[in-house]
């Protein structure tokens, strides 16, 4: 079978490796793919994901059976839809109004309320004044977030009034004009606890939660420190949370949403990515993601070991299948850019040795005709490796880290990645 995964991140690396290593896949083309897939399949530098008449020529043109969507930009554009309805392509990636459960936190919030599946107590304000005035009335800490898609800065715990002024200010883009209206934003209770990250494959009533459960880190420096980020690393599995509370997890959060969408008449047909706290009063949904996890995809790729392609094949069948998983551990932390979250930093030359690109996963990374390296986005990559325990599979990680080489001050990366597996009696719920 021929495949197309459209995307250019390290989620779509780790995609395009597990397909690379499927039996069931004859061609493999990236779109735009980066500079980390030249040598396990065809990359389409030039080709923009959002142009969807030129995606699909390419894919009408190589006869692809599979299109995979990794981001969730695409998504939110209608990206699947135009596939499915104008040339009857098969799409792994949910449509529009299913993708609705990533790109519209209103649109989830309501959806999970309706059904009573457990969720953070949340208001909506289209108001300045009155978001102002609630926060306010508030007990802290509290979490703002932005309705809409958007990276990870846009939520916000505040710890305090001040704090939460600002974030309000900044996810608001409030800049005082006349009128207080402002694009909608959720003001919710903050959940204590231990968060973790669990993917499920999901055809409308039919779904297959993993078996291993992940956890990230979002925050840019050790131990919670400094703002939120896409994902600076990630490790599974959790094992200091027993298998009963992800199995808690799938029958209190999974089942009812995937329920709760077929009965809202919606045909979902993709990864439904939860991102679930663990509190004193049971789990609740933090966030529902339409796409793999980034960094926890290249994590838990890494250590599935079925052949990808067939187990899509098995989904869109609505048969059941079995997941097979490496013994052990996997962790992975990522280089980011010096200001990133809040500044991308383009261009900053870095260098590693050939022999580590076996463990790399490529976010934002460009090559020169000279074939040196420079950052093109501000996470660049992720280097991910495997132990029989927690402290070997982390240690491999800061080793390989270590090897890359670059001006002091211009990159920077976590070294504690999976603190809370190591420590977790004592750091319980610190991201």
């Amino acid at each position: 079978m021929n495949v197309a995964v459209i995307g250019s991140g390290g989620r779509e690396h780790a995609i395009v490796k597990m397909l690379a290593d499927s039996k069931a896949a004859d061609n493999i083309i990236a779109i735009p793919g980066n500079a980390g897939m030249n040598d396990i399949c065809e990359v389409m530098y030039r080709v923009d994901p959002n142009d969807f008449d030129a995606v699909a020529g390419i894919c009408i043109e190589r006869q692809i059976d599979w299109v995979i969507i990794g981001p969730p930009e695409p998504l939110e554009k209608g990206l699947a839809d135009f596939l499915i309805d104008e040339y009857g392509l098969t799409v792994f990636g949910p449509r529009k109004h299913e993708a609705q459960i990533e790109t519209s936190k209103i649109f989830t919030k309501q959806l999970l309320n309706k059904y009573n599946i457990p969720t953070a107590d949340y208001k909506i304000f289209t108001n300045y004044n009155e978001a102002k005035n609630y926060l306010t009335e508030s007990e802290y800490p509290i979490v703002i977030k932005h309705d809409g898609l958007g990276d990870n800065t846009k939520v916000v715990v505040a710890q305090s009034q001040d704090e939460a002024y600002e974030a309000l200010d900044y996810i608001a883009q409030f800049k005082g004009e006349d009128t207080p209206k402002i694009e909608p934003i959720i003001i919710e209770e903050y959940l204590d606890g231990e968060e973790f990250s669990l993917m499920v494959l999901v055809n409308e009533d039919v779904f297959h939660p993993f078996e291993i459960i992940a956890q990230d880190h979002k925050s840019a420096y050790k131990r919670g420190v400094g703002p939120n980020t896409d994902g600076m690393g990630a490790y599974a599995p959790i094992t200091h949370l027993d298998d009963s509370v992800r199995q808690e997890a799938i029958d209190t959060l999974v089942k009812p949403t995937v329920d709760a969408m077929v009965k809202e008449g919606m045909k979902y047909f993709g990864v439904l990515f939860l991102g679930a706290m663990h509190t004193k009063d049971g789990v609740k949904v933090l966030e529902y993601n339409a796409r793999f996890g980034d960094p926890e995809a290249q994590v838990l790729m890494s250590m599935l070991e079925n052949d990808f392609l067939n187990m899509l094949e098995k989904l869109k069948r609505k048969e059941s299948f079995e997941m097979k998983w490496k013994k052990g551990f996997m962790a992975g932390a990522v280089l980011a850019t010096k200001d990133y979250p809040y500044k991308e930093n383009v261009g900053l030359e870095l260098d590693f040795p050939e022999s580590l690109k076996e463990y790399m996963y490529i976010s934002g990374l460009s090559q020169k005709e000279d074939g040196s390296y420079i950052s093109s986005k501000g996470r660049v990559l992720m280097v991910c490796n495997h132990g029989n325990t927690i402290e070997e599979a982390l240690n491999k990680v800061n080793k390989h880290m270590k090897q890359i080489k670059y001006n002091d001050g211009d990159f920077y990366y976590r070294e504690d990645i999976g603190h809370r597996a190591l420590n977790s009696s004592k750091e319980k719920g610190e991201q």
